[in-house]
């Protein structure tokens, strides 16, 4: 990303004419400054990036730094230079602590891995660093008024999870491992019991345990059929109401015959 912003510095420089190259090249720390004041005002990001990065070390003593550093981190921000932004908001974070924006710049860490979450088909790091520094946020600033907005991404962000984790389960069920495909959707329940969708979470799970126990080895049938039988009591409990309770039902049924019948079968073969 560094190298892209280099080309984008270049083609600023190239095509911003002889005012840029003026400014850049004064002996003038204060001109420079007020011109990147300027063009931060005027939503000019690349523009004030770089005469920012230039005019830095003159004021890396004085009283302004912490604002010149605050409006530079900024500009990385508005080019969609994420991970550059990220690192200047936390390089902002570790300078100045008791900072009254150190607040604003801790949240804008953690929204900068919200922007860059990925579709939940892809990998998503950046979607649980972002819940990571959201929920601590949420945590160390109750009060905040950025509270409600940080909540609202923390859901949008689990939902996206949520969503990814089912797709995992239901190709483990598709494709026919149908043990996996059980304890991913029990997991699945485990990590968000207040799913909108539990019920069917708790009833693939069933169903998949059912398909297990159909290709299991004789050893292990009755052992199976019991656990499908403990999953559907549990739904039943956790879910009454549920549209999928007749089905579990079904289930419940289905595994006491085949219980029964194995049990028959090992009696014909201890008697002959």
């Amino acid at each position: 990303m560094r190298f892209v912003i280099a080309v984008f510095l270049v083609a600023s420089l190239v095509s911003c004419g002889p005012g840029m190259n003026k400014i850049l090249k004064s002996k003038d720390p204060a001109f420079k400054l007020k011109m990147a004041d300027q063009f931060y005002a005027k939503k000019k990001w690349m523009k004030a990036y770089t005469i920012y990065e230039d005019v830095i070390p003159y004021y890396k003593t004085t009283p302004q730094f912490q604002d010149i550093y605050y409006k530079y981190a900024y500009t990385t921000f508005n080019q969609k230079d994420y991970a550059n932004a990220e690192n200047l908001f936390k390089t902002f974070l570790e300078s100045f602590p008791n900072s009254p924006r150190a607040e604003e710049m801790e949240y804008m860490r953690a929204y900068i891995f919200y922007l860059q979450s990925p579709k939940a088909e892809l990998d998503q790091s950046n979607t649980y660093k972002a819940i990571s520094n959201l929920q601590t946020f949420v945590n160390t600033h109750p009060q905040s008024v950025r509270i409600t907005e940080a909540n609202r991404y923390i859901d949008e962000l689990r939902k996206k999870l949520e969503s990814k984790d089912y797709k995992s389960a239901m190709l483990y069920y598709n494709i026919g491992e149908f043990r996996a495909a059980g304890v991913t959707f029990s997991t699945l329940l485990d990590n968000y019991p207040e799913s909108l969708v539990a019920d069917e979470y708790k009833y693939m799970a069933v169903k998949s345990f059912f398909r297990t126990a159909g290709l299991t080895t004789a050893a292990k049938k009755t052992e199976r059929y019991q656990d499908v039988i403990n999953e559907a009591n549990e739904f039943i409990e956790r879910f009454p109401e549920s549209k999928y309770r007749k089905d579990v039902e079904s289930y419940i049924s289905l595994s006491n015959t085949e219980i029964q019948k194995f049990t028959n079968n090992e009696q014909v073969k201890t008697t002959t």
